[in-house]
């Protein structure tokens, strides 16, 4: 279930207010999802007393309430202002960014059929809500009037006029009453078909489980991914099994290291082929409906295309720029997804394997080029990669740059007993809240990403936010330590890397605060996070083998630095494959699209390497189809990663490297503290002194800069 959303989508139903506003706040008291947060830290959510079944009531309340705020402020007496206006807006919809941050926790994190038929009847409802605000005539001449005589304004309140006027114009503010109702008929249908797509893919995610019951079965897996996996089958009833679970973080390590081929690929056809099997649960026909509504829409809204549309507002600006950058990258990737097949064939060949390299070979037979090349084995790695440690060593990185500390929390409410709550001060102030949910389990969609439940904002009162990171590392054994690998540690610091740019948020108004930002921006903070992870000063303190309590060799150490561009190949070519199928998919206009067909023949034309798929093939791709979230968007994160491994550069050739103190002063003042209260252009401008450079990029995969 969305939160409040009207600033950044549009959708539509408004259930006509028929309470005064006590009313509101005694209806709000009979449920817990709906009323003010109470306790420390200016209230945290009441995660301890949600019930399911008072979900319903709650968004009626909130939409109900939200609307007579929305309406008194269309319909006030006094001459447009910002302070009655667009200041107005900032304070409205408390209660519906309460009950949408725990909707969006139980939904993402807690879902049963229950909740799953609660989304498909409210999710609809609160497009419909969203869009009556987005397009009520009333409220936008207001907005506009302000827009228009901003002159005399703050610079940060300008800016917060124009995202009011700009959304509300791409939303359809300007359309004829007959195209309004279109589009919000349009965004209605859109929320069902997200809402479809994103239980189709997690039944997938839940109904596929592949079970181990014999020695043979598990040749080749280290103990600890054999450890997960026993976990995770007894947890599902299987004691003395193993459980392959149909999620990134138990298909790759099985992949990387199981000797049985007909499981390897068993395990990589089950997990790419969610949503495309041909069920009940197959995503193709939504796909196609959601594509012709998309399009249906930007052509409403004046745009030739939904890629259009998405990026008009982004800081890439056009789809052309964003192509461009991904076409500057793709023939470097391809050319070394064949260096490494090679090499992986040679080894298969020498083996007598009698292969040819297929999907479900390139993690394992990878490994094999990485032990040979480099002489590193990532085994060797992993009883160094603690949870808990990389986790204090992401909090000691933070306190380093920015100057955090983070206390440990016993006494906060939260949703399951897997989470855990930290405060977060700077200098003894109390800066916000952060909750981490570390562990995979029934309900929770897969994958890591960071959540905002609350902004910060000091125009009326001090408010600070309250963010969380959320994982799906399997559970180890009781009292034993979870060991991730590399890859799932440098995913941990990304997504640490959001909630810090929502730590140091500092602006006056939430709607600019934190990572409120345009797509192709905001991954970029969360990107120059991750390389405080390989540093001598980190690794030395926090990357303890689990037994010993020994730091990780220099040796070794050594050799993940010699093989930092070993296998991007791969890592490029899977992700960018899906980056310029999403735009493609976008740019496409009008076409009746066969999604399968679209992929593989688009595809074929990039010349894809046979030897791989998409990151995220088409009926799976929930960035791109279980929201407009990251629609014709997904290139954002290489337009992000190629800001922040610039900005990296910079750090690196610093007197203080990666911990120099100008560096991270420039860095919190032009990018984390500001939010969306500064163009992100002129923001990146302001701390780099020039434009991007790509040259750090191409560098970093090792792939030519000319």
């Amino acid at each position: 279930m969305q939160r409040r959303t009207f600033l950044a989508a549009s959708s539509a139903f408004a259930a006509a207010s028929s309470l005064p506003a006590a009313g509101h706040a005694q209806k709000a008291a009979e449920n817990a999802i709906a009323a003010p947060w109470t306790g420390p830290f200016g209230g945290v959510p009441a995660f301890d007393k949600v019930k399911v079944s008072d979900f319903p009531a709650a968004f009626d309340l909130a939409m109900k309430t939200e609307r007579a705020e929305i309406d008194a402020i269309a319909n006030a007496r006094g001459a447009p202002s910002f302070d009655n206006t667009i200041a107005a807006l900032e304070r409205s919809g408390a209660m519906m960014n309460r009950v949408g941050a725990i909707g969006g926790v139980w939904s993402s994190t807690l879902s049963d059929p229950e909740l799953r038929a609660q989304e498909t009847v409210l999710n609809p409802k609160l497009a419909a809500h969203n869009d009556e605000t987005l397009q009520n005539a009333k409220l936008f001449k207001r907005i506009e009037a302000v827009y228009d005589n901003r002159q005399g304004l703050t610079p940060e309140q300008q800016r917060l006029a124009w995202v009011y006027w700009n959304r509300f114009v791409r939303a359809g503010a300007k359309l004829s009453p007959a195209d309004k109702k279109r589009v919000a008929q349009i965004n209605q249908e859109l929320a069902g078909l997200f809402t479809a797509f994103s239980q189709n893919l997690l039944a997938d995610e839940t109904d596929y489980v592949l079970y181990l019951r014999t020695e043979s079965e598990l040749a080749g897996l280290p103990q600890d991914v054999r450890a997960a996996a026993a976990a995770a089958a007894e947890a599902r009833g299987k004691s003395g099994e193993w459980a392959i679970l149909n999620t990134r973080s138990s298909m790759e390590p099985f992949l990387t290291y199981s000797t049985r081929r007909d499981l390897r690929e068993k395990v990589w056809r089950t997990y790419y082929n969610r949503g495309d099997n041909g069920d009940a649960k197959d995503n193709n026909a939504a796909i196609r409906k959601i594509l012709k509504l998309r399009f249906e829409r930007a052509q409403l809204l004046g745009f030739p295309t939904h890629a259009h549309w998405r990026l008009d507002a982004a800081m890439a600006k056009t789809p052309d720029a964003a192509m461009a950058l991904m076409m500057r990258v793709w023939p470097s990737a391809v050319a070394r997804v064949k260096e490494e097949v090679a090499e992986m064939q040679a080894i298969a060949d020498r083996e007598r394997a009698n292969l040819r390299i297929e999907p479900w070979d390139y993690r394992f037979y990878a490994e094999k080029v990485r032990a040979a090349r480099y002489d590193l084995d990532m085994n060797e790695v992993k009883p160094y990669m603690q949870l808990e440690k990389l986790r204090e060593g992401m909090f000691w990185a933070a306190g380093q740059v920015y100057g955090f500390e983070f206390v440990q929390l016993s006494d906060v409410p939260v949703a399951h007993p897997d989470i855990r709550v930290w405060e977060v001060r700077k200098a003894g102030k109390h800066i916000g809240l952060w909750y981490l949910d570390p562990y995979a389990r029934t309900g929770k969609r897969s994958g890591a990403w960071m959540n905002a439940y609350r902004r910060q904002e000091k125009f009326d009162r001090p408010v600070t936010t309250i963010v969380s990171n959320n994982s799906n590392f399997v559970k180890g054994a009781p009292g034993e330590p979870v060991l991730i690998s590399w890859d799932d540690a440098e995913t941990m610091f990304h997504e640490f890397g959001h909630a810090i740019h929502g730590l140091n948020s500092d602006v006056n108004y939430p709607t600019l605060a934190g990572t409120a930002v345009p797509r192709d921006y905001v991954e970029f903070p969360s990107q120059i996070n991750e390389h405080w992870l390989p540093t001598h000063e980190v690794l030395s303190r926090f990357a303890l083998h689990h037994r010993t309590g020994e730091p990780i060799p220099q040796a070794l150490v050594d050799k993940l630095k010699n093989a930092s561009t070993f296998r991007q190949g791969f890592d490029v070519t899977e992700y960018l494959a899906s980056a310029l199928i999403d735009m493609k998919l976008h740019l496409a206009g009008g076409a009746d699209i066969d999604p399968d067909a679209f992929e593989r023949e688009e595809l074929a034309k990039l010349g894809m390497p046979s030897e791989l798929v998409m990151r995220h093939r088409t009926p799976q791709f929930g960035h791109v189809f279980a929201s407009d979230g990251y629609s014709a968007g997904y290139y954002s994160y290489l337009w992000s990663e190629t800001l922040a491994l610039d900005v990296v550069d910079a750090f690196q050739r610093a007197p203080g490297g990666m911990y120099d103190k100008d560096m991270a002063r420039k860095l919190h003042d032009n990018v984390m503290a500001v939010g969306n209260a500064i163009d992100p252009a002129v923001g990146y401008r302001q701390l780099m002194g020039r434009d991007v450079d790509v040259s750090a990029y191409l560098r970093d995969k090792g792939f030519p800069t000319t």
